[in-house]
Formats: C-alpha cells, sequence, structure tokens
C-alpha cells in the first residue's frame, strides 16, 4: 500500500482518487503519522427486483410474536395494533 502525505493528496487529489477507483490503495500521512486508508469502494450487488418482490410479500412466521414475547416479557408488543 502506497503512503502519500496529506499535502500531496491536496496537490495531486484528482490523480490519487482515479488511481483509487482503478483499485490502488493509499495510506493517508500527516506530518508522517498514519491516519487514513484511501482506495475503491466495495462493488455494489443489485438485487433484481422480483427478489424483492418476493421477500416482501413472504409472509412471516406466525408464532413469531409469541417468540418474542417470550424473549422479553417484559414489554413486547404488536407494532401493528
Amino acid at each position: 500500500m502506497k503512503t502519500i502525505a496529506q499535502r500531496a493528496l491536496r496537490n495531486e487529489i484528482s490523480d490519487v482518487l482515479r488511481r483509487a477507483e482503478a483499485g490502488e490503495r493509499f495510506v493517508i500521512t500527516v506530518n508522517g503519522r498514519s491516519v487514513a486508508q484511501l482506495g475503491p469502494c466495495e462493488p455494489r450487488h443489485w438485487v433484481a427486483a422480483d427478489t424483492v418482490r418476493a421477500l416482501l410479500t413472504t409472509p412471516t412466521d406466525p408464532g413469531l410474536l409469541d417468540d418474542l414475547r417470550a424473549a422479553h416479557p417484559e414489554g413486547t408488543r404488536d407494532p401493528w395494533l
């Protein structure tokens, strides 16, 4: 992982961000101390609309509320009532 000083990052921000987007990782230093890491974001994983629709329309376990009440008898209530 390449080390880059804060001043160099400030002066070369466009180039450094392009390199980070391409997969390179950097340790950012201030006065010689490592203070941050910069690198590419994790790729986004899209889910098909049909998959989301199926999840939203799947009925819940009929015993779920009873299980929650058994786990927390002091204050569980049905939020839909």
